[in-house]
């Protein structure tokens, strides 16, 4: 009797490849024109080349959310593809609808529930457009023909988020949002008793990776100096909404937060650094109070992307989105100081 044979490696696309950016794929995010050309490839891997740098845009490091621009040329590694069809995982994904706020044939304005992450990757199988497009049949005869992420919001916060269904929407709105034309205000629920003078945080934060729970180590974000090199400067502002009691017995404050800048954790880090972090945050803030108002069935964060406005990418016409803060926060809102 022979030999076992070895079951076969999953093939190896064996060359570096040199992707030049057209003009359709002008502003994308780099994670996302990578997912689109490299079919077969898990999500999580391609996210791994890109933090270890061997993902270059014009000969130089690039992370994720970095705007290629039409002819820039994209340096890409020899890369594992998946046995399964490229569609396999958003094939896999439950079809799921979500609370619609406003759609017509150019966006989707959704109210995201908490607790759902907004897009596959990073150890999440799959989030809200995954859900979406299988409930749409994205991509089969008679189905949604485009969908795609116009921004993205944390896994753990709720609220408003946009869907483009057509490409030149798409690029509308993140010129938009890169132009800092959309206004974008918070919800947030923080420790202790905000100072009312405390209005304007002008503080530039870099990211960092800390030892996680893979090979890549996890996400955080840091404030830093003026003069760090890698800081970029972001700027939140704050406006005391209310004054309430947490179930605990100790004080807290309801803040409406307007970003005029989208960096990554933003608001969870601009807060937690003046000592009054978010309620329920799990990165950035107060663990054993957050393990003492779980008992109590607040368990989670209490962020919430409340109002959202902008310009209509066809039309031009002013649009204003509310979400109603949900059930969930209750819990900790029923209280008053």
């Amino acid at each position: 009797m022979g030999a076992p044979v070895p079951p076969a490696p999953h093939p190896v696309k064996p060359d570096v490849a040199w992707l030049t950016v057209d003009a359709e794929s002008a502003g994308q995010r780099l994670d996302n024109f990578l997912i689109r050309h490299l079919k077969g490839v898990p999500k999580t891997h391609v996210y791994r080349i890109i933090r270890s740098g061997e993902v270059r845009v014009n000969k130089g490091r690039a992370a994720a959310d970095t705007r290629v621009a039409a002819g820039d040329v994209v340096r890409v590694p020899p890369v594992r593809v998946s046995e399964r069809a490229p569609d396999d995982k958003a094939a896999a994904a439950p079809a799921r609808e979500f609370p619609i706020l406003l759609e017509d044939e150019h966006l989707i304005a959704i109210d995201k529930p908490a607790g759902v992450a907004v897009h596959g990757g990073s150890g999440v199988s799959f989030g809200v457009i995954e859900q979406l497009r299988r409930a749409r049949h994205y991509g089969q005869p008679g189905g949604a023909r485009f969908l795609e992420l116009v921004h993205r919001l944390d896994r753990e916060t709720s609220g408003i988020l946009l869907v483009a269904k057509k490409r030149s929407a798409l690029k509308h709105l993140q010129d938009q949002f890169r132009g800092r034309e959309i206004g974008k205000t918070y919800l947030a629920l923080v420790l202790g008793e905000w100072p009312d003078r405390l209005k304007v945080i002008d503080a530039p934060l870099r990211k960092y990776l800390v030892a996680g729970g893979d090979a890549e180590g996890e996400r955080r974000v840091a404030v830093v100096a003026r003069d760090d090199p890698e800081g970029m400067r972001s700027i939140t502002l704050v406006r005391v909404r209310e004054r309430l009691r947490l179930p605990t017995g100790e004080p807290a404050t309801l803040l409406e937060v307007t970003i005029k800048t989208g960096r990554t954790h933003q608001i969870r880090v601009h807060l937690a650094s003046h000592g009054h972090p978010i309620v329920g945050d799990a990165k950035y803030g107060d663990f054993e109070r957050n393990r003492q108002l779980a008992r109590l069935g607040c368990k989670r964060m209490f962020l919430h992307a409340w109002r959202l406005s902008l310009l209509h990418p066809a039309s031009a016409a002013p649009l204003a989105f509310e979400s109603v803060p949900p059930a969930d926060w209750h819990c900790a809102m029923d209280a008053r100081a």
